[in-house]
């Protein structure tokens, strides 16, 4: 590979990188060209990207960004490496579980994943990445929780006028509101 070809290499992963604010780092080797086929068809499916690259690139990359930023990552760059980026942070970790479940096969190993700013490492993170939240349901629960007390406030409003029709109702019958309650 010329230096030129490796440079070409490091601009497209940079690119990657500073469009998605979530990638995984994996292990797919001994993976059969049908299995990682099968994967990147899943991937497109799912709109995430998958990207295989040397790891001194892929490092380099990112130290042309942020060295600082993504130092936790850097470990992780060893053997066979797919990049998974993607929108939607918990969406590679439902892939890569859903793909060993119906390939019977511990493949693709997380290595890495990078949400947010935040550095998960080991195959072990796989099963809390799967539980995470996307931006998207945070805001609906927030606005569920905001919500809850203006419909309990209107409720009670509605409730109170209800209890003020009856107690009224009550006295034009000629009764003491007191006794009927």
């Amino acid at each position: 590979m010329t230096k030129d070809q490796k440079n070409e290499i490091i601009e497209v992963l940079k690119g990657k990188f500073s469009q998605y604010n979530n990638f995984y780092i994996t292990n797919t080797e001994s993976l059969t060209v049908e299995q990682v086929n099968k994967l990147r068809g899943i991937c497109f499916s799912k709109q995430v990207e998958m990207k295989v690259a040397k790891n001194t690139l892929i490092k380099k990359a990112l130290e042309t960004i942020d060295n600082e930023r993504f130092s936790g990552i850097y470990e992780s760059l060893n053997g066979v490496t797919a990049l998974l980026f993607s929108e939607n942070a918990k969406e590679p970790a439902m892939i890569i579980s859903d793909f060993r479940d119906s390939s019977k096969t511990e493949k693709p190993v997380l290595k890495a994943a990078f949400i947010d700013g935040a550095v998960y490492t080991g195959n072990d993170q796989l099963s809390s990445l799967k539980e995470l939240k996307s931006k998207q349901d945070l805001i609906g629960e927030l606005i569920g929780l905001l919500q809850s007390p203006a419909k309990n406030v209107i409720s009670g409003l509605n409730a109170g006028s209800k209890l003020a029709g009856i107690v009224k109702a009550l006295e034009e019958r000629g009764e003491p509101a007191e006794q009927a309650v």
